[in-house]
């Protein structure tokens, strides 16, 4: 079992040795600009939507459990219960369908059913948050960003569709009303209810209507807020570029050069502020312990082990590997070699290897480093890893194959020059979200969820000014969102999808799940206790694999992998 007293801090300092040293306007809860449109949807404004759109559905409510649901909804609960895959890979929604692509039903509202009780992670839960208190009554002062946006939507569902049985439907803990909430969280809730309306009328091409509302969201969010102004901060620059497309303003074309889009590249550039969050979110360090840890096991008895790397960025990982090795007397190791795959920064990803080699030589480990570059994922062949038939193979994949979902033939290509180097072991570390849906709406929901979530853990861990935090939120997050919900076809290149899909996906290849052991569990709960907000940080078992999550909802996945 690993030592932990291993500190990432530590070895980040011990890795850059050999590096040169690194130097508005208060509207109230219900007032409103005189600017929106008088059609708009919320009761507390005493108006109601005139027209609903003849292509919803509303009129028919067949369903036995629920209050709400049209025909449109119900396709959609038929298309989550089957997992996106097509034959040649991981579902490419790249040509949506025209019914679903541009109407925002709001019955499609159901999703926030899922987010409606606190048994949102699937499986066995591990460690739940502390804060119970923050799912009762008496604590609405402290709710979290993903529970305020959950009441939001709620009250929208309630206020447009006229109905009184809707916290039902939903499974809502809350009152719909304001009258349980303070002045804070009554003005967030409200926030968040323009944002959901504003993304209504973007999904009804009714762009002036939408842009009128986001002119309130523009006033009352900020970058620099609390999580929620954050989220509705971004998100409403989100459906403004998405309106610019929707319009004509500008083409496609126009946009994805605006962009300049290339996360893989822009995260480079924001290698060292991602880094320094890594260090304060228990993300990321519950994730790569738990990791290392399962490539130890499998690696008990092998002297000469070869790491393939499909995406290093900094390479802290491999110091705790090399210190987990240097204490194995019963089996030294005699070669440890890592494979670098890069398309991108050469010089960046040499730069990881040099300080690796350092801190190698430091631990009197053996150790080879290679980058191995190629133009494109295509070119990946078994000759270019310098394979050695006395080594034992670990193949780590730390959030790289999400990067290929939008191109199936690419993620297609990858797995099949895997399954023929015969590796022992695959780790494959990914973000826990489905944001591949050809559907505007539901994207957009899953999507405001799941960030909702990342921006309250920032905010948990992190101050609100801190550099490195803004320049992540600003640059990373910001591009992800602004991708999922603007773009659409071959442009949307930030494409996730959860466990089950990457289940079924394995399958095709005859990759066979393997248990997260209880060892390498009790190294992520005695890593989550080195975080003061770690308390709030949630591991459940979905099957065989482990999901990290934050107050009960998934943010990332970590599995284990064999191949027959």
């Amino acid at each position: 079992m690993l030592s932990f007293d291993y500190d990432f801090g530590t070895a980040r300092d011990g890795l850059t040795s050999s590096s040169k040293s690194s130097g508005g306007i208060d509207y109230g809860l219900y007032q409103m600009d005189s600017s929106l449109d008088e059609g708009f949807l919320f009761s507390k404004y005493q108006q109601q939507e005139q027209v609903l759109q003849p292509s919803f559905g509303y009129k028919d409510f067949d369903d036995q459990r629920l209050d709400v649901l049209s025909p449109l909804l119900q396709t959609y609960l038929e298309e989550i219960a089957n997992p996106d895959e097509i034959p040649r890979g991981i579902k490419d929604d790249s040509e949506p369908k025209k019914t679903s692509q541009h109407y925002f039903s709001l019955a499609s509202l159901e999703l926030l059913k899922k987010y409606g009780n606190n048994g949102r992670l699937n499986g066995g839960r591990i460690i739940d948050p502390s804060s119970d208190a923050l799912y009762t009554k008496h604590a609405r002062s402290e709710l979290s960003t993903e529970e305020i946006i959950r009441i939001a939507g709620a009250r929208f569902i309630q206020s447009c569709c006229q109905t009184t049985d809707v916290a039902s439907m939903l499974n809502n803990p809350f009152s719909l009303s304001f009258s349980d909430l303070s002045s804070e969280v009554a003005k967030n809730v409200e926030l968040v209810e323009f944002l959901l309306a504003s993304a209504e009328k973007v999904g009804n091409q009714q762009y002036e209507r939408a842009t009128r509302l986001l002119n309130y969201c523009d006033i009352s969010s900020s970058n620099t807020g609390n999580p929620v102004q954050r989220v509705v901060y971004y998100f409403s620059e989100a459906l403004r570029e998405r309106i610019d497309v929707g319009a004509g303003r500008i083409s496609s074309k126009g946009f994805k050069k605006s962009q300049s889009f290339n996360l893989n590249q822009q995260m480079t550039i924001l290698s060292s502020a991602s880094f320094a969050c890594h260090q304060r979110i228990p993300f990321f360090q519950v994730a790569s312990f738990t990791a290392i840890q399962a490539i130890v096991e499998n690696m008990a008895g092998e002297k000469r082990i070869h790491v393939i790397d499909l995406e290093i960025r900094k390479g802290v990982q491999w110091s705790v590997l090399m210190q987990a090795l240097s204490s194995r007397h019963d089996c030294p190791i005699e070669l440890l070699k890592i494979s670098a795959i890069g398309t991108t920064s050469k010089q960046l990803i040499d730069d990881t290897g040099k300080t690796l080699a350092s801190f190698a030589e430091s631990m009197n480990i053996p150790f080879s480093f290679k980058a191995v570059m190629i133009s494109d994922m295509l070119d990946l062949k078994e000759d270019l890893l310098e394979l050695d038939t006395e080594e034992a193979i670990a193949i780590y994949s730390e959030y790289s194959l999400n990067n290929f979902i939008f191109a199936p033939n690419r993620l297609d290509s990858v797995m099949r020059v895997l399954r023929n180097i015969s590796p022992q072991i695959m780790v494959v570390m990914e973000v826990e979200a489905n944001n591949n849906s050809p559907s505007f709406v539901n994207r957009f929901i899953e999507a405001l969820f799941f960030y909702s979530a990342y921006f309250d853990c920032f905010d948990a861990c992190m101050d609100r000014d801190d550099p490195n935090r803004m320049i992540t939120e600003m640059i990373f997050f910001h591009q992800g969102i602004r991708n999922i919900v603007a773009n659409e076809g071959e442009e949307r290149r930030v494409r996730h999808v959860k466990i089950d899909t990457w289940r079924s996906f394995f399958a095709r290849f005859g990759i066979i799940e393997a248990q997260i052991s209880t060892s390498s569990m009790y190294q992520a709960t005695l890593m989550l206790k080195k975080f003061d907000c770690g308390s709030s940080c949630t591991l459940d078992m979905n099957n065989k694999s482990l999901l990290i999550g934050w107050k009960g909802t998934p943010i990332h996945s970590l599995s284990v992998w064999n191949f027959n």
